[in-house]
């Protein structure tokens, strides 16, 4: 890959190359050093990353990674450089440690008083495949999606959501803290930020998996820290799990992880 996509904010903010470019389905991305500092240069390719960078800004470090600079499609972040990795900590032991951070991340995250930004995605929008899919594909499909309904029919308070908050979007910024990056800037009810965790880290490797066998322990810890009741995680949780293989089966992949989750939070609202 050349670096044709950077070379306009290259020259704007006088940044240095440090490290080669990567390319995403979602954006470009460059390690970069500006003003002297570690820094990722990302430019998006898609309409949802464009408004996770609003998100980012209105953030601005309260949560999320932090930001130097902001130009229509270019995002110009804080660089990580911490040594631990969140999927690393959840299978090798620290599952609950890895729980709490993320749960203090979207604590921060929630707590930002500011007025909205325009443009974010509500929620009822996010939720659109799962009903046509329930009708589809029927199963434990058709519940997730009276679960959503009734969640999206009745919400309780409404927070700006990161909308992606799962290991692999926490990263250890060292003397700062763990911080979130890529956002999918969403609005709607603040249990559905939670929802995301219960799926991984299996959602990117499911040849190691833990997230069923932590789905109880999790549970308690999330229901605790994020002050929820259980049963409204759990509608959140199965919710979102369906919302997931809807996505998986229109994608061409494999479901199974999701499904997985869907049945045993079902499993567990029922008991």
């Amino acid at each position: 890959m050349t670096l044709d996509p950077f070379a306009e904010h290259i020259r704007l903010w006088s940044l240095a190359v440090d490290g080669p470019p990567l390319t995403t389905p979602s954006s470009h991305l460059l390690p970069v050093r500006y003003e002297g500092q570690l820094a990722m240069l990302k430019i998006a390719r898609i309409a949802e990353e464009r408004r996770g960078h609003e998100a980012m800004m209105w953030w601005r470090g309260r949560g999320t990674a932090d930001v130097h600079a902001h130009d229509g499609d270019a995002l110009l972040l804080v660089r990580a450089t911490g040594p631990l990795l969140l999927d690393d900590m959840a299978r090798s032991g620290d599952d609950d440690r890895a729980t709490r951070i993320l749960c203090d991340i979207a604590r921060r995250l929630h707590a930002v008083p500011d007025p909205a930004p325009p443009g974010l995605c509500p929620l009822r929008r996010t939720f659109a495949m799962l009903p046509p899919a329930a009708r589809a594909h029927g199963g434990v499909l058709t519940r997730c999606s009276a679960l959503s309904c009734a969640l999206l029919d009745a919400p309780r308070g409404r927070v700006v959501l990161h909308g992606d908050l799962h290991h692999a979007n926490a990263l250890d910024f060292g003397p700062a803290g763990w911080c979130a990056i890529d956002p999918k800037g969403l609005i709607g009810e603040r249990g559905f930020e939670y929802a995301t965790l219960f799926l991984n880290p299996d959602l990117a490797d499911p040849s190691r998996p833990v997230a069923v066998a932590r789905f109880g322990h999790r549970l308690g810890i999330v229901a605790e820290m994020a002050d929820l009741p259980v049963r409204r995680l759990l509608m959140w949780v199965a919710a979102f799990a369906g919302l997931s293989v809807a996505w998986a089966l229109g994608d061409g992949q494999d479901p199974s992880v999701a499904l997985e989750i869907a049945r045993e939070a079902v499993s567990t609202l029922d008991a």
